[in-house]
């Protein structure tokens, strides 16, 4: 008689915080998480925008030292986009001088951390089996897939890659493009060079709105969003027999230890999906959730666990 091996329950990861809070508020966040969130690993960093690093910087190593007493395993983003010379000097001296991993989310630290164990984040296109083989045989660990990647995507990356573990995006806003240029300073008159760090007066991401009057968007910074917020609470099992190592949640305005609480507890099966997916309505009120993207449908969709197929609101609240 044979039998199947149960899969391996998924670790839970938290990304870098995309938004711009300010130093303070930023250090509080991370001491809460290290102190009471059940994650195993932490990504910390600007991502977005170089200028935001000021209000980081002085708070970055008590961060560090935090999470790390706490247990948490801690890696460092870099930049998404390298425009600048000073941003490239940026990216040279974190891979060459940081004692912690890298998560690249650009093609430019590539070439500065090849031969270095290093992790590979859901900004970078990784789509396809033979590019992710192409990035471990460069050094690479870890992978988080871009949030787009449809399930059946997902599993074949995973099972044609098996020397790599593979994260999922499977929680925030999701990040869709980034420019050279500032369209959340320039939606309050503003430009770039003289931006006035307007970008922190919507801690959550900006919401753009259609001619209709319809949510569509989110400007932060220099980055554009999804309105809605992805939530794959209810993909959790399926990820978990396809392979899936770790489950990334991406920090949004909102009670981020109820959610990792959330997340945890259905992954150990201490609660049900479905009452998962509600204490994520409690932890973020007012959110529209979505995982269009996971089941090859429009991103802003959100599918129910019941529903299959049936497609219901974007403004889907559960």
């Amino acid at each position: 008689m044979t039998t199947t091996a149960s899969p391996s329950k998924p670790t839970l990861s938290l990304g870098p915080v995309y938004y711009l809070w300010d130093g303070p508020k930023w250090r509080d966040f991370y001491f809460r998480i290290a102190d009471e969130a059940p994650l195993a690993h932490v990504t910390i960093g600007e991502a977005v925008c170089s200028k935001r690093l000021h209000f980081i910087e002085p708070h970055v190593v008590e961060v560090i030292e935090r999470l790390e007493s706490a247990g948490k395993q801690v890696s460092l983003t870099s930049l998404a986009l390298v425009t600048l010379e000073r941003e490239s000097q940026l990216v040279r001296g974190l891979s060459r001088d940081s004692t912690h991993p890298i998560e690249a989310n650009d093609l430019s630290a590539l070439q500065l951390l090849t031969g270095k164990p290093h992790s590979i984040g859901p900004l970078v296109n990784v789509y396809n089996g033979a590019t992710a083989r192409l990035l471990a045989s460069r050094g690479a660990t870890s992978i988080c897939l871009p949030p787009e990647l449809p399930m059946a995507s997902v599993r074949g990356i995973i099972e044609e890659t098996p020397a790599v573990a593979f994260e999922i995006f499977a929680f925030g806003r999701v990040p869709l493009a980034i420019s050279a240029r500032c369209a959340h300073a320039r939606s309050k008159g503003l430009i770039k060079d003289n931006c006035q760090f307007v970008c922190a007066e919507d801690p959550d991401g900006l919401t753009v709105e259609t001619l209709d009057r319809q949510p569509f968007l989110a400007l932060n910074g220099v980055q554009t969003m999804s309105h809605t917020c992805q939530a794959l609470i209810q993909e959790l099992p399926e990820l978990a027999v396809a392979g899936a190592s770790r489950i990334r949640l991406s920090p949004q305005h909102c009670d981020m230890l109820a959610v990792a609480r959330a997340f945890d507890d259905t992954i150990a099966g201490r609660c049900s999906t479905a009452e998962g997916l509600a204490r994520l309505g409690s932890a973020y009120p007012g959110a529209s959730f979505s995982n269009g993207f996971h089941h090859g449908q429009l991103g802003a969709t959100w599918l129910s666990a019941k529903a299959g197929t049936e497609k219901e609101a974007v403004q889907h609240r559960p």
